[in-house]
């Protein structure tokens, strides 16, 4: 039933540490848990090395994808453990503020320290502080996202088919 709330964003969850061990997997349920202090949840099923990270080192990233970044979404949500690193062409740089990497090639980078996490059924609800974001400037103008940027969505789960969205905006 959950595939009824689908097209949803599609994310890249950063996890580890550079040099030793890091993953990255593609997350569609990711959500806006406060707005102050703005905090961040993510779902992630323990059965993920993501989830490993995450609770072994209480941070992770939540990088925005584009549509230049499909086939590294695609690799990030098909194939598990850290050796898909090397199949992928994400170029991982140091954080500002947490130990876990940004993916410098992202549209945006938040930076999360978990501040709290709670089972639901088959996976654990991680909630993180925002400690730090970076953003590429042409693609968030006044506040605004700019459509044109390829931000991609995932139409339904289990199959690799994505979405952007139309520079189509309505008012009321």
């Amino acid at each position: 039933m959950y595939t009824l709330l689908y097209p949803l964003r599609t994310y890249l969850i950063v996890s580890g540490r550079l040099g030793e061990e890091v993953n990255v997997m593609a997350a569609d349920w990711v959500t806006i848990a406060s707005s102050n202090p703005f905090t961040i949840a993510v779902a992630i099923a323990p059965i993920r090395y993501t989830y490993k990270l995450v609770k072994k080192y209480n941070e992770f990233v939540v990088a925005v994808p584009n549509l230049d970044m499909l086939r590294d979404v695609s690799i990030a949500g098909s194939e598990r453990g850290p050796e898909k690193l090397k199949k992928m062409k994400l170029k991982l740089a140091p954080a500002s503020k947490i130990k876990t990497p940004i993916i410098e090639n992202a549209l945006a980078n938040l930076e999360c320290k978990v501040i709290g996490e709670h089972v639901y059924g088959d996976y654990t609800l991680f909630v993180g502080e925002v400690v730090a974001h970076h953003y590429r400037k042409d693609v968030f103008i006044n506040n605004e996202p700019n459509l044109t940027a390829g931000f991609l969505a995932h139409l339904t789960v289990g199959k690799l088919k994505f979405t952007t969205f139309k520079e189509e905006i309505y008012t009321s």
